[in-house]
């Protein structure tokens, strides 16, 4: 991963925006230990930590178009940089590197703020248009990489941990709408934070700066509506397919790559086309844990060895919690999902042997497999009278309690 920073402050003078900046970007070194780079002008500054992955030689951040006046830096990975580039090129567009940073910069050029509409992948960048002193900032689709920004009608801090902004001198009050949200759901939802005028911006949005003045607009929402007609043996073909690319595509790399194997469904399927279609046996890395019963470790080397896979494993030992302190650091905010400490082991295990690694996240939400996706689909069948009444009485219910809102 990568992390930016940045703010628009017009009071600052250069050399405390200069130092400012910089700080911002040294907190976040963990996010981009291979380079820094840092733009201070017009009363803006943008800074990156870049991890390198593609263009690693000359995707040094922060990217300029050809006459210098739009300048970005960016977290992420596009994985249709190159179809966007030979359309840009097309189009008269002339590049310096072969980062798919820069395919966003002239793709601002031709397309201004929809050029998000244009970009397959996960990312956030923000983008400095010097002639119009005007700031564009973006999430992706689905908010794979954070952004988050501070703004207090005169000055606008922004970075991809809330540690960056703290830098800039923020008060650091407790928001109680947050505390509350924790609470119940142990974690703060988008778009707020635990910090008072600290926020999140939303997945599939972006963020304006301009005239003094911020904004933001969603550019992109997921349609519930259902549109597929596919038999049974159609759907199954179609999403083999959509697997098939989206692992593809993922292995667009200039470093090391492997993947996270639990041994359940998900892991196993990104592993199993991995193995398809690398020249390598793919590296892969789980974590045990002493107790039978919570260790996945035996489905993980039955996956393994059927894949022929340069297999790693670490065991988890109750002693290991040492490691909170440094993980509250990381996360910014309270977050009360136990699954953090084995992440971070599988993490570190990951990153001795690999730059990049592919995991099963997000099967599944995709496919309805957590237990209480049964009880919705339940709950939707109550009648809606019933329904009613039930929403009725949660009125009564005290605020923050579990299941008011359901």
């Amino acid at each position: 991963m990568c992390g930016i920073a940045g703010f628009v402050d017009a009071e600052l003078s250069l050399n405390r925006a200069e130092q400012l900046i910089d700080s911002m970007c040294q907190v976040i070194r963990h996010r981009g230990p291979d380079d820094q780079g840092i733009w201070v002008g017009d009363g803006a500054a943008l800074g990156s930590r870049r991890l390198s992955i593609i263009d690693v030689a000359g995707g040094h951040q922060p990217i300029f178009n050809e006459d210098q006046s739009i300048l970005i830096v960016y977290n992420g990975e596009i994985y249709n940089y190159l179809e966007l580039r030979k359309e840009l090129q097309e189009r008269g567009h002339h590049f310096d590197t072969n980062s798919d940073t820069e395919a966003i910069v002239h793709a601002y050029e031709e397309f201004g703020d929809d050029c998000v509409k244009h970009l397959r992948g996960m990312f956030t960048f923000a983008i400095w248009d010097r002639k119009r002193r005007r700031l564009l900032a973006a999430r992706d689709r689905f908010g794979k990489k954070p952004l988050n920004y501070y703004w207090d009608g005169q000055r606008l801090v922004f970075g991809s941990e809330i540690k960056s902004i703290l830098e800039a001198g923020i008060p650091k009050e407790v928001n109680p709408i947050a505390l509350d949200e924790y609470l119940v759901y142990r974690y703060v939802p988008t778009p707020n934070t635990l910090f008072k005028n600290v926020m999140k911006l939303p997945a599939a949005h972006i963020l304006i700066y301009e005239d003094g003045q911020i904004s933001t607009k969603r550019y992109w929402e997921l349609p519930f509506t259902p549109t597929c007609q596919d038999d049974e043996a159609t759907a199954i073909e179609r999403i083999i397919a959509l697997l098939k690319d989206a692992v593809k595509v993922r292995l667009m790399s200039e470093v090391p790559l492997g993947a996270f194997l639990s041994g359940g469904v998900d892991s196993s399927v990104v592993v199993g086309l991995m193995s398809q279609m690398m020249s390598q046996p793919v590296k892969t890395f789980s974590i045990g844990f002493e107790e039978d019963y919570y260790s996945e470790l035996p489905y993980a080397r039955q996956i393994a060895e059927h894949f022929g896979t340069d297999h790693h494993e670490f065991l988890v030992r109750p002693e290991l919690i040492s490691v909170l302190p440094q993980l509250v650091w990381a996360y910014d905010e309270p977050f009360a999902d136990a699954s953090m400490l084995p992440t971070y082991y599988v993490s570190k295990l990951a990153r001795e042997h690999v730059t990049v690694a592919l995991t099963g996240d997000g099967g599944d939400e995709i496919f309805g497999g957590y237990v209480h996706y049964g009880r919705e689909l339940a709950t939707s069948r109550i009648p809606l009278f019933t329904r009613l009444l039930l929403g009725y009485g949660s009125l009564l219910m005290p605020d923050g309690m579990r299941g008011k809102k359901r």
